[in-house]
């Protein structure tokens, strides 16, 4: 049985006999898109645990590409219809959109066992453990015989559009050079299943020897890792054209470690 966002008026905090709860099914997913307040912040959704395994998707509050404007929103590739839904409880309705989504990607939508999204978002629960994470949507019941603990809390990061699903990368480099420089490094990763976009590892103050670590939500599963591409980059003219190389790239894959 999966609960896409829940309701939180009427049903947080009432007895599991009024709302959905795991003893409901032999195994209950829950995927928690608006946890905000009800008032004053108008959450829809419930915010507690209630599942064998709860997913919180970007944290579980605010999902990305609901803060677009009105027009933008209202007028939308779906129509006016769902335009003008979506601006009024978008959150809420991104739980459904992320489920049809999983349902062509099931490799798709990995959520990461933490306590917290902060946690998270700082690296502190990558990669996932020995027995794996198990995937948001349709194919979370994949894991139901994995499940260990009373709670299982899991947070992922998703796209602001379709396609939703992002893989998670560790990616560290150490910088070769002569002298540090400002600037920013980018680092884009090919591999059998394609290649992504550049993502910003570090900007600011660049040092040769310094070893700079980012976790990025790639935008596809790039499959067995064949290259990296590195670049960097200075905000501003130096006459005195410093170089700048990665002594070594280390990229390490969320789901299989």
């Amino acid at each position: 049985l999966s609960g896409l966002d829940p309701a939180q008026p009427y049903f947080q905090g009432t007895p599991i006999e009024v709302r959905l709860d795991k003893s409901d099914a032999d195994f209950v997913d829950v995927i928690h898109t608006d946890t905000a307040p009800t008032i004053p912040y108008l959450g829809f959704g419930i915010r507690p645990a209630i599942g064998h395994i709860d997913f919180y998707p970007n944290g579980g509050v605010e999902m990305p590409g609901c803060d677009k404007n009105a027009v933008s929103q209202i007028v939308d590739l779906d129509g006016m219809w769902e335009g003008t839904r979506d601006f009024v409880a978008c959150n809420h309705l991104r739980s459904y959109k992320y489920y049809s989504d999983s349902i062509i990607y099931p490799d798709g939508f990995l959520g990461y066992p933490c306590s917290s999204y902060d946690l998270f978002q700082s690296g502190s629960c990558f990669p996932c453990p020995e027995q794996g994470c198990p995937n948001m949507g349709h194919y979370a019941d994949k894991f139901k015989d994995k499940i260990e603990s009373d709670v299982l809390k899991l947070y992922l990061n998703t796209a602001e559009a379709r396609d939703f699903p992002l893989w998670r990368y560790k990616v560290t480099v150490t910088l070769s050079g002569r002298s540090k420089v400002r600037g920013y490094v980018n680092v884009a990763l090919y591999g059998s299943g394609g290649n992504t976009r550049q993502h910003q590892i570090t900007k600011g103050t660049l040092k040769p020897d310094n070893t700079y670590t980012a976790y990025i939500d790639a935008e596809l599963n790039v499959g067995e890792i064949t290259k990296v591409k590195f670049l960097w980059n200075n905000n501003w003219i130096n006459p005195t054209f410093p170089k700048l190389g990665a002594a070594t790239i280390t990229v390490e894959v969320g789901e299989n470690r």
